[in-house]
This record gives structure tokens, sequence and C-alpha cells, in this order.
């Protein structure tokens, strides 16, 4: 009997859903075919039908994570500076889930180090990332919550600080919890806050 259509999307989300569980378990290192298959309850040679090679495995993982990263509901709790902050704390394990993406994350910087392919599609999200919170940067600059400079810089500025709390939190998490995370991210952006008291918004 011909497999349907519907059959080969169910095996695909069945497959996606095990590649996630490997990744979030064992981490980028562990992404094997034969994990995979083992956590699916199949044979490599099942998996390689939809992945001929590890290296087809890997560029379909990214996509995956991508895919999860970008379909994740976003806080929104209004303009300005309190947008900045909803896009920091997008970022941060805060949650089982968000902490399994950051592990996922995390783990595959050394995948894509090692390939100037993936590099360099790393270096187009990290700076997508970076010109959506420049937005939101200038934002608040026009409504006088954020003091003047180059948008730019303050949101490169601001990546690199929660990136950085991100891989404390992943490797301690008993020293970084969820709500110190949250501290450190409003400690952070106080100082903008004191100095956006006495800048007067654009007229």
């Amino acid at each position: 009997m011909a497999r349907t259509k519907g059959d080969h999307e169910a095996r695909r989300r069945d497959m996606s859903q095990a590649v996630w569980r490997v990744m979030a378990r064992r981490g980028f290192a562990g992404l094997t075919l034969r994990a995979v298959a083992a956590e699916l309850g199949a044979t490599t040679g099942l998996l390689t039908h939809y992945f001929p090679t590890k290296r087809a495995l890997v560029d379909y993982a990214l996509d995956l994570l991508e895919e999860r990263t970008l379909s994740h509901p976003r806080r929104e709790s209004g303009p300005g500076l309190a947008a900045v902050r909803d896009a920091l704390l997008d970022i941060l394990p805060l949650t089982p889930e968000a902490t399994d993406s950051n592990r996922v994350w995390v783990s595959s910087w050394d995948a894509a180090l090692s390939d100037p392919h993936l590099s360099a599609g790393y270096g187009r999200k990290y700076a997508n990332s970076r010109a959506r919170l420049e937005e939101r940067v200038a934002a608040a600059q026009e409504l006088g919550e954020m003091p003047p400079g180059d948008p730019a810089e303050i949101a490169a500025g601001a990546q690199s600080f929660v990136l950085g709390l991100v891989v404390q939190a992943l490797f301690a998490p008993e020293v970084f919890p969820p709500a110190r995370q949250v501290r450190l991210v409003d400690d952070y952006l106080a100082a903008f806050d004191r100095c956006g008291e006495n800048t007067p918004a654009s007229p």
C-alpha cells in the first residue's frame, strides 16, 4: 500500500519531536542518526531515507530550532523600555521549555564555529536579532525612556549582556534561578531608565 502525503507529514512530525528530545537531553554533540532512531523506536535505515548524511540531519535540526524559537509566544508589555525588557526576557532560560531551547542553541555553537556555512548563518541570525532590538531601543529613546546615543550600540551591548546571562544560567542554574535572571535584567535596564528620566522626548 502506497504511503500518503499525510503519512509522510506525520512521520516528519514524529522525527521532529524525536530530534528535539535528543538535542534537549544530550545537547547538539549528542545528535546522531543512531540516537534519533532510538528515540523514535525506528531503524537508522528509516532515518537515512529522510537524512542521508549527518550534515542533512544537522541542517534540519537547526531549521527546527529556529522554527520553534520564532513560533514561541512573545511578551507584549507595551512600547518603549518595556518592549526592550520583553525582548531580553524572551531570550532567557526562564522556563523548562526556554531552558531546553537555550541548551540546544549553546551546544550548537561548536558545530557552527567549525563550519563556515553555519557560522555565516548564525552571524545573520544574531544580526537580525540585534536589528529588532535596535528598533525597540530607538522607540524607547523617542519616548524619553532611554538616553540619547547610537541605538545600534545600545542594542549590541544589551544582546551581549543577555547572552552572557544565558550561559551563566545554563551552567549554574542554582546560582542564576529565573527570579535572579529577571532581577539582573531589571537592574541592567534601570540605569537606562534613570538616565531617561532627565532626557526630554524628541519633539
